[in-house]
């Protein structure tokens, strides 16, 4: 659709198009979502595997400590249980949605871009571009780390924690998933930081000066919205959501422009 079919489009039209795109959209979701769905053991084999002994992140950190110490990290084993009827059903379709979404993101933006752009300039859809592609690959990044390794670590200190011997951890299937989503969706939504921070700085919103000068107030808020993010209350998992987003604030006022000196 060029720039003077849009134009000449009333706004019925519009919204015709747009829910063609919702639908299309939604299509793509369920039709991603049924495979998913379909591939049960593949699904949940990368689902669950951050909590077993043997998933790559304690492996490479087994291995990182064995280069400086004669110790090894220690086995663990924490199994799953399930409380509820329906529950392991419906967690199965949940998960199938959610993995649908995921593989149907690419799809959604394309289409989304395809409705928005007719009516840019050409360097508006030159930056459009650039900050959808570099929104969505942040916010995989995000969500890789959360998988990789935020999630692992969190998962092994508090599975296997107890105050004493005489207490077993007994962990749900709904526990482990509402943590597990949460925390991926969490940071990849944190990822965008630096995406929204170069787009606030373009817009002359935000500027380099203001961002070292309130970065005390800013270490602040990043505690207070890593302590509403984590599902858990715990303070290894608050340092270790918030560690990602303090640096993300640092690396961010680099994508700044550097205020200008002036000569006289």
């Amino acid at each position: 659709m060029s720039n003077s079919e849009s134009a000449s489009m009333s706004f019925w039209d519009h919204l015709d198009a747009l829910r063609g795109v919702i639908v299309k959209g939604i299509v793509v979701i369920i039709v991603f979502g049924i495979v998913a769905f379909l591939f049960k053991e593949e699904l949940f084999d990368i689902v669950l595997a951050p909590k077993e002994n043997n998933f790559v992140t304690y492996r490479w950190l087994r291995y990182l400590e064995s280069l400086v110490s004669d110790q090894q990290m220690a086995d663990f084993s924490v199994s799953l249980i399930n409380t509820r009827l329906a529950e392991q059903f419906m967690i199965h379709m949940k998960t199938a949605l959610c993995a649908g979404v995921l593989c149907a993101s690419p799809y959604i933006l394309y289409e989304l871009f395809r409705f928005v752009s007719p009516a840019l300039y050409e360097n508006e859809r030159k930056y459009a571009t650039r900050f959808v592609i570099s929104g969505y690959l942040m916010f995989i990044i995000g969500v890789l780390l959360s998988y990789y390794l935020i999630f692992p670590l969190t998962f092994r200190f508090l599975g296997t924690y107890q105050v004493t011997s005489d207490v077993t951890n007994m962990i749900s299937l709904e526990s482990y998933m509402s943590t597990l989503i949460l925390l991926c969706l969490s940071m990849g939504l944190v990822f965008e930081m630096p995406i929204l921070v170069w787009l606030f700085g373009k817009m002359g919103f935000l500027s380099d000066p203001f961002m070292r000068k309130y970065r005390r107030h800013a270490v602040v808020l990043i505690l207070i919205i890593a302590a509403i993010i984590t599902p858990t209350t715990d303070i290894f998992t608050l340092l270790i959501v918030s560690l990602p987003m303090w640096l993300l604030y640092e690396g961010s006022i680099f994508l700044l422009p550097k205020p200008t000196k002036s000569t006289t």
